[in-house]
């Protein structure tokens, strides 16, 4: 008897030890409800308080929508000026905030200015009566969070976050897919984007201590939220500068996350020159979600199950389709009288993500969080 008769029936094939994957055969893509939300009522005013930075792409996205927006507020009236007459042409362009807050005929307020003083604007326009669209991260600090949460809620308001990513087609397609069931239970969710970030410098966020993991990877913790829910245990970050690089913040930074029954990892190396790729995946006990794509705005879509590979065609695009699907939710959500996707309520989970991953970076120790 030679010593392969004396083996075991039941050892792995030579394929599973090499890791060999079987073929999948194409079928037909499930078709999903990706695209941003909007009113059956596209006539409500919209009040814009901030027009510096991102505002341009708040602004795009509405007009293409064909949303309304009435007033363009900034400290500054020459930027307000500018954005009214790129986008709105009809518009009160102000530099008083009185003629924005308050208004009945104003009763939605989309808030970008930055997160120092956003706060104070989110808690006076929720006092006068005004549905708010909070820029994001919606808050520094998660206490302040919780009061203007409560005060939407003590008010009948609807209180949402420029979580914009939300509405990136392929993440959208994704978070949909798996709200159906698709996948089964969630085990992995699995983020790794190599780009180059370096275009900071020179700007406002080449000085934050984490512009990664603070300002960028916010999205992502979101994503991962939205996919999970709020059952984050552990984290652990970190943070770096690649060897190199010129601008200040360090451009590497990476999370672990733990939750019941799963795993998660998000992986940023914002120094990448060249050869930029931004890959997503989600795996679920009955099949496997797969972005990739060399940018965001570019991701081809797979649905791994044992029936085959599903590959839907996507259309639109992040930029500026997510942030016509951030106004879009809130609006849907003033007339539905139903918490958007999008609430500041559910954001908090995020941020207390994402302060524990940075939290974390800092220590370079894992963060229970529960």
């Amino acid at each position: 008897m030679t010593q392969s008769e004396n083996l075991p029936d039941n050892l792995p094939s030579q394929d599973s030890y090499a890791l060999v994957a079987a073929e999948a055969k194409p079928v037909a893509a499930p078709i999903l409800n990706y695209a941003p939300p909007m009113p059956r009522d596209k006539s409500i005013g919209i009040g814009l308080i901030g027009a510096g930075g991102i505002s341009f792409a708040h602004l795009d996205a509405y007009k293409t929508h064909g949303l309304r927006v009435v007033a363009i507020c900034d400290r500054h009236l020459d930027r307000a000026l500018v954005r009214r007459d790129a986008y709105y042409p009809e518009a009160l362009a102000t530099d008083k905030l009185d003629d924005v807050i308050g208004r009945t005929d104003i009763p939605v307020l989309d808030i970008t200015v930055h997160a120092k003083d956003r706060v104070a604007l989110m808690r006076r326009a929720l006092e006068a009566g005004q549905h708010v669209l909070s820029q994001k991260p919606f808050v520094r600090d998660l206490q302040a969070g919780e009061e203007l949460v409560a005060l939407a809620a003590s008010k009948g308001l609807q209180l949402a976050v420029n979580q914009n990513g939300r509405w990136a087609p392929h993440l959208s397609y994704i978070r949909e897919a798996v709200a159906a069931g698709l996948v089964g239970a969630v085990t992995g969710v699995h983020v790794a984007i190599q780009w180059d970030h370096t275009w900071i410098a020179g700007t406002p966020f080449a000085e934050m201590e984490h512009v990664i993991l603070d300002d960028f990877a916010i999205h992502w913790f979101d994503f991962l939220v939205s996919i999970i829910g709020d059952k984050a245990e552990l984290v652990f970050a970190t943070a770096t500068r690649a060897e190199g690089q010129t601008v200040k913040s360090g451009l590497l930074s990476q999370a672990l996350v733990s939750y019941p029954g799963g795993q998660a990892s998000l992986a940023f190396d914002g120094n990448a020159a060249h050869g930029a790729l931004d890959t997503t995946v989600v795996v679920g006990t009955r099949g496997t979600l797969r972005a990739t794509g060399p940018d965001l705005g570019r991701q081809s879509v797979s649905l791994y199950t044992a029936e085959g590979v599903a590959q839907p065609s996507l259309t639109g695009k992040w930029f500026n389709d997510g942030f016509a699907g951030t106004m879009g939710a809130l609006l849907c959500a003033i007339e539905s009288g139903r918490e958007p996707i999008n609430s500041a309520r559910g954001n908090l989970a995020a941020l207390r993500l994402c302060q524990a991953a940075i939290q974390s970076a800092r220590s370079r120790a894992p963060l229970t969080l529960r």
